[in-house]
């Protein structure tokens, strides 16, 4: 519903005879485009459903001059890489979902943390998130961030170093990590460690992140909280962007 208001031309429906084949939904920030889903029923692939879906997802991209394209995609789906290969987008790392229980979290949770501030929707805090995510991404996700400050089951944070805020967190009340990014990649590690803590004080059973394979702090203080992969993720893209060495994504439609 936020992105259908926020912006109609990325959301598409294939239907026939009444019923729902297939859909995408795309967002744009900046001259980043971004495909969040698209989904064929498994009783219509074949068809060109996806094809054509995607025909009209990048007719919003090229509306919307974005200059690159990207989404994130199941590893195992090979059927789909292969459309997104011929569209131009190409492989560039994996992403883990990685879980733990928060019993198991609360026995090995350890290592430097930083400040965390409660955030806030005012003009200061969301110019501090936009200037984290120019640096990191390359573009502003105020959006996005409007978005999750509105939504009650998130809680989001501001990383404090001193009195310099160097990132941001979210974490939701299901135990759920990210987005999470740091304006410089040497604070990635107590910024997922200060995330880690903070789902621990939420109270769900389970503690779960995704972690791009670029960033290897932020996946070597997982496997040592005992952090398990539940399964892998790939990043397609026209062309590399951002320092996902400082960037933990919320999901594979936000990103």
């Amino acid at each position: 519903l936020f992105s259908l208001k926020d912006d109609a031309g990325g959301l598409w429906v294939a239907e026939e005879a009444d019923e729902i084949l297939g859909f995408a939904w795309s967002w744009v920030c900046g001259d980043l485009w971004f495909l969040a889903q698209l989904f064929v029923s498994p009783d219509h692939q074949g068809r060109g459903i996806g094809n054509e879906l995607l025909k009209r997802t990048f007719e919003h991209a090229k509306k919307s001059g974005a200059t690159n394209r990207a989404l994130i995609t199941f590893t195992f789906n090979t059927v789909s890489q292969g459309l997104y290969i011929r569209n131009g987008l190409f492989p560039r790392f994996p992403i883990y979902n990685f879980s733990v229980s928060r019993e198991l979290l609360m026995g090995r949770l350890q290592g430097p943390q930083f400040r965390p501030v409660f955030l806030e929707e005012t003009a200061s805090d969301l110019q501090k998130l936009a200037n984290i995510d120019a640096r990191v991404l390359g573009v502003s996700r105020e959006k996005h961030h409007r978005y999750l400050l509105n939504d009650k089951a998130m809680k989001g944070v501001g990383l404090y170093s001193g009195e310099e805020c160097v990132g941001y967190a979210y974490v939701s009340t299901g135990g759920h990590i990210g987005p999470l990014a740091v304006a410089r990649p040497d604070a990635l590690g107590s910024g997922f460690t200060t995330a880690l803590a903070l789902a621990v004080e939420i109270g769900s059973p389970q503690v779960s992140a995704f972690l791009p394979g670029a960033s290897e702090a932020a996946l070597r203080i997982a496997v040592e909280h005992g952090m398990r992969i539940t399964f892998p993720m790939l990043l397609m893209s026209t062309r590399d962007f951002g320092d996902w060495s400082g960037y933990l994504p919320r999901n594979p439609g936000f990103m």
